[in-house]
């Protein structure tokens, strides 16, 4: 007695061939229409779901070169130093900035350098980055007061050099400036 199930794969081919001669059944009135309209139905959600993820990811992208950019652009920007005084002066009005000089005693022809910083300038020197001159300090504490204008939103650091018999010190003043 054989089996009948001895070749698996020539089962398959006859099942097959018997299904081929069976007549096929009919559509229903309005199947192709329906078949159609979900056909078109999912492939306008994948266009759509397409559109958002495309969306999505251009926003994210987008995103990330901002961050980048701006994290690259914030590096080389001069962050202040703690302990650096600082003053905040508005556009185009002059502001009186009182410098104090400490000194533990008198001094006599030393020389004051005042360095400024683009788009500040000192009252009564129009277009000078850096003025000099020779000064006299008293021991004790000696207020220079020095009256400035800014010229253009950039502000900066004010540098004060002072030189007495080989010796020098610098002072440093960030100045920011408001459009207010």
């Amino acid at each position: 007695m054989t089996d009948q199930h001895e070749n698996p794969q020539q089962d398959d081919a006859e099942i097959r061939a018997l299904l081929r001669d069976l007549p096929a059944p009919e559509a229903d009135a309005g199947f192709y229409e329906q078949a159609l309209a979900r056909a078109t139905l999912q492939g306008a959600r994948r266009r759509r779901h397409r559109r958002v993820m495309t969306g999505l990811v251009g926003a994210i992208a987008a995103g990330l070169a901002l961050w980048l950019v701006g994290g690259a652009l914030l590096q080389d920007a001069p962050v202040p130093e703690p302990g650096i005084p600082e003053v905040t002066m508005a556009l185009e009005e002059p502001r009186t900035v009182n410098l104090v000089f400490s000194a533990s005693e008198a001094m006599e022809a030393a020389t004051l350098t005042v360095s400024l910083p683009a788009g500040i300038e000192l009252a009564g020197f129009p277009g000078q980055s850096e003025i000099s001159w020779e000064t006299s300090l008293g021991e004790g504490r000696n207020l220079l007061p020095l009256k400035f204008v800014a010229l253009t939103p950039a502000g900066g650091e004010l540098l004060a050099r002072l030189e007495h018999n080989n010796r020098n010190r610098e002072f440093r003043l960030r100045v920011d400036v408001s459009r207010i």
